[in-house]
């Protein structure tokens, strides 16, 4: 899952959101340094990427795009599925992506200080450049790509990408509607069991 998914599926607690959100800029035990919500975030963090890496769902995506894009099948899953989280976000939120969008911007901006460096270099523009909202066109998720292509080296053609999500939207749709309502559950479960003890 990337920015969108591990925001959306962490609750209303905005403490939780950003801890998912940083999530992976957060190594080893290092999760203890931050207050309550925000570890809880990080933890939650850690089990979705746990889960969805097992799910048969998961695996079924990166296997299909295995023969084109290698080892870099399973970033693109995560860009295809929060796009598809992003162009239906009504529907299956009940809100609106920008509502969700501009609220989460504005508790990034309120708990600056407590986001990794890593983030802080790179919170301005994702917040200008409104990166969750942009998530829902297909130009949005190529930029995103473009993005990873030049700062994090990610080796794969965005132009090549978009055709292929063109090409096996409607089978990407259905497998993620198979998804989505199985990882909301097992995170309700585990934010009820208060994950961060």
């Amino acid at each position: 899952m990337n920015y969108l998914a591990h925001i959306f599926l962490s609750g209303d607690d905005r403490r939780v959101q950003i801890g998912n959100f940083v999530g992976d800029a957060v190594k080893g035990r290092a999760y203890e340094n931050y207050p309550l919500g925000f570890r809880e975030g990080i933890l939650l963090h850690r089990e979705i990427d746990d889960y969805t890496d097992h799910h048969p769902v998961v695996r079924e995506v990166v296997d299909m795009l295995r023969g084109g894009f290698g080892r870099y099948s399973g970033v693109l899953t995560d860009i295809y599925f929060d796009h598809l989280l992003a162009r239906s976000f009504q529907s299956y939120s009940g809100q609106s992506l920008r509502w969700f969008a501009f609220g989460f911007y504005r508790a990034l901006v309120l708990n600056y200080r407590h986001l990794p460096e890593r983030f802080k270099g790179f919170l301005w523009h994702f917040i200008l450049t409104n990166r969750l909202v942009r998530y829902a066109s297909l130009s949005g998720i190529k930029r995103s790509l473009e993005i990873m292509v030049e700062y994090k080296n990610l080796g794969v053609d965005p132009g090549a990408a978009i055709v292929f999500f063109e090409r096996n939207q409607d089978r990407l749709q259905e497998l993620f509607d198979r998804f989505l309502p199985d990882v909301q559950k097992k995170c309700r479960m585990m934010l009820e069991a208060d994950i961060s003890c």
